[in-house]
C-alpha cells in the first residue's frame, strides 16, 4: 500500500531569490545598512535615546489639576457630567430595588422563565440552579448588586455600540475613523482608563458603569458594522428597486439581515461587562467584584472563590441564553407562544407575591453554605505540602524561582541588551514577512512610540513576560486542542472546564497562584497562561475539526497514518485558525500580565496600578499608552492581512 512521506522541497538559489519573503528581507537589509550607521552615529546608546523621548508628565499633570480644581464648578461638569452621573445612579438603584422587591424566589423564577422560553427546559433548570447557588454561597445581595450594574451597563453599551456600528457600517469614512478608536478601547488596560474616569466622576457606581461601557461597547460596534456590511447585496438592490428610502432600507432590510451579528454583539458585550465586574470594584462598583477584590487584598482564596463562582454562573447562563436566542432567530414561532409567555409570567408574579406575603424576600441565612473555610484549609494544605520541600521535584516556589532564573531573566536580559534599532528591525521583518509594508510600518511606529513615551525598558520587561507566557500557552494549548479535535469524548469533557476558566474573573486567578508560587513575575505569568489557555484550545480544536473531510479521506485512501494526516493535511489547512490562536493568546496574555502588576509582576503593569492608586494621571496613562502600542505591535506581527492569508490558503 502506498504511503505518504514528508519530504522537504529543495529550494535552490534561483527559487530563493524569487521568494517573496526573501525579497522583503533583502530590501529591509539594504535599508538597515544605510540607516543603522546613521542612527548609531547620532544616538550611540544601546537603549532608546533620551533625545527621542517626549515628557508627557507636565501636560498630563496640568490636565489632572484642572479637572480636580473645576470638577465642582465648571459648567461642563455641572450640566453634563453631573447629569450623566445622576442618570446612571438612578437607573442602577431602580433596577437594584426592583430585584430586591421581587425577592430571591421571584428573580429565580423570572430567570428560569426567560431561559425556558428561549432555550428549553434543560437551560431553565440550569438557570434556576445557578441563581439558587448564588444564594447558597451567601452571595445573593452582592449578586443582585452586580446584576443591577450589569443591566444598566449592558443596555448603555449596546446602545452606544449600535450607534457607533451604524455609523461605521453605513459610511466608509466613519469606519476608517472609528477602527483605531475601537482598537484602542479594547487594547487599553482597564486600570489605565479607570483613572481619568475617576477624576471626572469620582469613586462610585457612575465611574464603574462608564468604565464598563468603554470596555464592553467595542464588540457591539464591530459586529453591528460587520452585519450591516455583510448584508446580501441582491436583497438590498431588490428593496431599493421598490423605491424605498435609505431609512426604510435600514429598518426593513439591513438590520433584519444583520440580526444574528447584532445578537452575537449583545452576547459578547455581556461577557465583556461581566469580566469588568471585578476590575470596576477598585473604583467603588460594589457587588461580587468588591468581594473578590477584598479577598485578593487579604489573599483569602475561599472568599474569592465564593464570590467568583456566582460571576462564572451568571456568565455561563447569560452566554447560553443569548446563544440559544441567536440560534432561534428566523425560526417559525411556536403555536400559542404568546399565551405560554403570559401564563408563565403570571406564574412568576404569583411566586414573587407569595414570597413578599411570606416575608421571604431575602435569602434565608440558615440556607447559606460556607465554602470559604474548607477551601482555605485545602489551600493551606497545598501551600504547606507543595510550596517547598517536595522530594525530587521540589516545590512550587522552586518552580517559580527556576522559571524566573532560567526563562524570564534571560529573555528580559536579551531583549534589553539588544540595541533599540535592532528591536525595530526585528519587528519590521516579522510584520512585513507575514503581512504588507503597511502592517510593518504600523508595527514599527507602535514600537517606536513606546520609546518616545520614555518607557522602553519597562516595555521590554513586559514583552519578555508576554513571550514566555505565550510560549507555554501555545505548547500546552496546541497539544490539548489537537487531542480534543481527535477525540469527541475529550472535547465533551473539556467543554465545561474551558467555560469555567474562560468566564472566571482575571483577579481570581491571581489568588491561588500567589498562594502557590509567591509574589513576583512568575505568578503573573502563571495566571496569564491559565487565562489565555482556553481560547487557544478552543480555536485550535475548531480549526482542526473544520478541515475538509474530503482531504482527510483522500490522504487516508493513500495509506497515510493518523500522524501523517495531522502533519501534512490538518495542520497546513488549519493554518489561519492556528495563527488566530497565536494572536488571541498574545492579546489575552498581555491583559493578565498587566494585572500581574498587583502581585509583583512589575514593569508596565506596576506603573498602571501605581498611577491608579496614587492618582498619578501621567504615570498611569503613559504606561497604558505603551501597553496599547505593545498590543498593536504584537497583533500586527502575528495576524496576517486578508490578502496575505488568501495567498497562503
Amino acid at each position: 500500500m502506498a504511503t505518504i512521506t514528508a519530504s522537504a522541497p529543495r529550494i535552490g538559489l534561483p527559487g530563493l531569490l524569487k521568494s517573496r519573503a526573501f525579497q522583503k528581507l533583502l530590501l529591509l537589509a539594504v535599508a538597515a545598512a544605510i540607516l543603522v550607521p546613521l542612527a548609531n552615529a547620532r544616538w550611540a546608546s544601546g537603549t532608546w535615546p533620551s533625545a527621542l523621548t517626549v515628557d508627557f508628565s507636565e501636560p498630563l499633570a496640568k490636565a489632572s489639576d484642572w479637572i480636580i480644581d473645576n470638577r465642582d464648578s465648571h459648567p461642563l461638569f455641572l450640566y453634563f457630567f453631573g447629569h450623566v452621573s445622576n442618570v446612571v445612579v438612578i437607573a442602577v438603584r431602580a433596577v437594584y430595588l426592583t430585584l430586591l422587591a421581587i425577592g430571591w424566589a421571584g428573580v429565580t423564577a423570572l430567570g428560569a422563565l426567560v431561559a425556558w422560553r428561549v432555550a428549553g427546559v434543560r437551560l431553565a433548570l440550569g438557570t434556576a440552579v445557578a441563581f439558587l447557588a448564588c444564594g447558597l454561597l451567601g452571595m445573593w445581595v452582592p449578586t443582585m448588586q452586580t446584576l443591577a450594574l450589569m443591566v444598566v451597563a449592558v443596555v448603555a453599551s449596546v446602545v452606544v455600540g449600535m450607534l457607533l456600528g451604524l455609523a461605521a457600517g453605513l459610511s466608509d469614512r466613519m469606519d476608517r475613523v472609528l477602527r483605531p478608536v475601537l482598537d484602542t478601547m479594547q487594547v487599553l488596560p482597564a486600570f489605565a482608563y479607570l483613572l481619568p474616569v475617576v477624576l471626572v466622576f469620582g469613586i462610585g457606581v457612575p465611574a464603574a458603569v462608564l468604565a464598563t461601557v468603554i470596555y464592553a461597547a467595542p464588540p457591539m460596534a464591530r459586529l453591528t458594522s460587520l452585519g450591516l456590511r455583510g448584508a446580501d447585496k441582491e436583497v438590498l438592490e431588490a428593496v431599493e428597486s421598490l423605491g424605498s428610502t435609505a431609512r426604510q432600507r435600514l429598518l426593513t432590510a439591513r438590520l433584519p439581515l444583520a440580526r444574528k451579528e447584532l445578537l452575537l454583539g449583545v452576547n459578547q458585550t455581556i461577557m465583556m461587562a461581566l469580566s469588568m465586574a471585578v476590575i470596576a470594584a477598585v473604583i467603588g462598583a460594589g457587588g461580587l467584584g468588591d468581594r473578590v477584590y477584598q479577598a485578593l487584598a487579604s489573599v483569602d482564596v475561599g472568599a474569592a472563590l465564593a464570590a467568583g463562582i456566582p460571576i462564572v454562573l451568571l456568565a455561563v447562563v447569560l452566554d447560553r441564553v443569548t446563544g440559544a436566542a441567536g440560534e432561534k432567530l428566523g425560526a417559525e414561532p411556536e403555536p400559542r407562544s404568546g399565551v405560554r409567555w403570559l401564563v408563565a409570567l403570571i406564574g412568576v408574579v404569583a411566586v414573587a407575591v407569595a414570597g413578599r406575603l411570606a416575608g421571604r424576600l431575602d435569602w434565608p441565612e440558615a440556607w447559606i453554605v460556607g465554602i470559604a473555610e474548607p477551601v482555605n484549609r485545602a489551600v493551606d494544605w497545598m501551600t504547606a505540602h507543595l510550596y517547598s520541600g517536595v522530594p525530587v521535584i521540589g516545590g512550587t516556589a522552586d518552580w517559580a524561582g527556576h522559571f524566573t532564573t532560567w526563562v524570564l531573566d534571560p529573555v528580559r536580559g536579551g531583549l534589553q541588551w539588544l540595541p533599540w534599532w535592532s528591536v525595530l528591525l526585528i519587528v519590521a521583518a516579522l510584520a512585513w514577512v507575514i503581512g504588507t509594508w503597511r502592517t510593518a510600518l504600523t508595527a514599527v511606529l507602535a514600537m517606536a512610540a513606546i520609546g518616545v513615551l520614555g518607557v522602553w525598558q519597562p516595555s521590554l520587561d513586559t514583552l519578555s513576560q508576554v513571550l514566555a507566557a505565550v510560549a507555554v500557552t501555545l505548547v500546552v494549548g496546541f497539544a490539548t486542542g489537537i487531542a480534543a479535535a481527535r477525540s469527541d469524548r475529550l472535547e465533551r469533557a473539556l467543554r465545561p472546564v474551558l467555560d469555567v476558566f474562560q468566564t472566571m474573573p482575571q483577579f481570581v486567578y491571581l489568588i491561588p497562584v500567589v498562594a502557590l508560587f509567591g509574589v513576583g513575575r512568575a505568578p503573573a505569568v502563571a495566571a496569564a497562561i491559565v487565562y489565555a489557555l482556553p481560547a487557544v484550545v478552543r480555536i485550535t480544536t475548531q480549526g482542526l475539526r473544520q478541515v475538509d473531510p474530503a482531504a482527510l479521506e483522500a490522504s487516508g485512501s493513500l495509506g497515510a497514518t493518523s500522524w501523517q494526516q495531522l502533519k501534512q493535511v490538518q495542520l497546513p489547512l488549519a493554518r489561519p485558525a492556528l495563527l488566530l490562536a497565536v494572536n488571541q493568546g498574545l492579546v489575552l496574555v498581555l491583559a493578565v500580565v498587566v494585572i500581574g502588576g498587583l502581585v509583583g509582576g512589575g514593569a508596565l503593569g506596576y506603573d498602571v496600578v501605581f498611577g491608579l492608586a496614587q492618582g498619578d494621571l501621567a504615570t498611569g496613562l503613559v504606561a497604558g499608552g505603551a501597553i496599547v502600542c505593545l498590543g498593536l505591535m504584537l497583533d500586527r506581527v502575528t495576524q496576517p492581512t486578508e490578502r496575505r492569508a488568501k495567498k497562503g490558503a
